[in-house]
């Protein structure tokens, strides 16, 4: 079975039609949070996932944030300035659906959390001494993420080698997990890497094979939505770099 893995769409629907195109076939879907936030497009990339098959998906700190379930006081002012515009956008079916989204979930020794097993909505796993902590805090192999917007594989070492070790993911390239690990697919929406492609992961259960994907999308457009939607230029300015 064929899985695709998405995280951080942040309302960037040209963003997630590029990656569902260029990752069929696909069998089912796993979505790691944030489906809104900082974009333009929040009600239609909401009721584009909620189609897609065999959905399992959890909820981001933006998710939270518009649901009241986080102070929009915490977030940056670009940040709250797009929380505040969703305000008046969002739909309440879509608003009812985000309801729904556990923090957490486990299926098939796999744990899904947006930020980390810690602290499934706020915490960032950005370097190896925090992966390290946080591997006693999942009892299955894999554990999914998203949050940070960089792609990222941390795998604890065998039995000679206990600590946490970064792999080095190559776009296109297969790779096996046979110890614990934390594995992010990076950013759909807004990539953080300074590669602005969307960032997804394919997963083929039968031959144990993850699989990091890049696809390019049209960014200019997307960027006169946001601006022309009265977004911060900000929003609109990082899409190109990738930052």
């Amino acid at each position: 079975m064929r899985t695709l893995i998405i995280s951080d769409v942040h309302a960037n629907l040209t963003a997630l039609q590029a990656v569902l195109k260029n990752a069929k076939p696909f069998d089912r879907v796993w979505c790691l949070g944030d489906v809104i936030g900082y974009g333009p497009d929040p009600n239609e990339c909401i009721e584009c996932i909620r189609l897609l098959p065999d959905l399992v998906c959890v909820k981001g700190n933006h998710d939270a944030a518009i649901l009241g379930e986080i102070d929009v006081q915490t977030f940056n002012y670009e940040a709250r300035a797009s929380l505040q515009w969703l305000e008046t956008k969002l739909l309440l079916e879509n608003r009812h659906w985000l309801e729904t989204l556990p923090e957490r979930r486990t299926i098939e020794n796999i744990t899904f959390v947006h930020g980390s097993p810690r602290n499934p909505i706020w915490e960032y796993i950005m370097d190896v001494r925090v992966a390290e902590v946080n591997m006693a805090a999942f009892d299955t192999q894999i554990c999914l993420i998203g949050h940070s917007h960089v792609p990222s594989v941390f795998l604890m070492g065998d039995d000679d080698e206990s600590n946490v070790r970064l792999y080095d993911m190559i776009p296109n390239e297969p790779f096996s997990v046979t110890d614990q690990a934390i594995i992010n697919p990076g950013s759909v929406g807004q990539p953080r890497d300074y590669d602005p492609r969307a960032s997804f992961i394919i997963y083929d259960d039968e031959s144990n094979q993850w699989t990091h994907h890049r696809v390019s999308y049209n960014i200019p457009e997307v960027q006169q939505r946001i601006l022309s939607a009265g977004l911060p230029t900000r929003h609109a300015l990082r899409l190109e770099g990738g930052w």
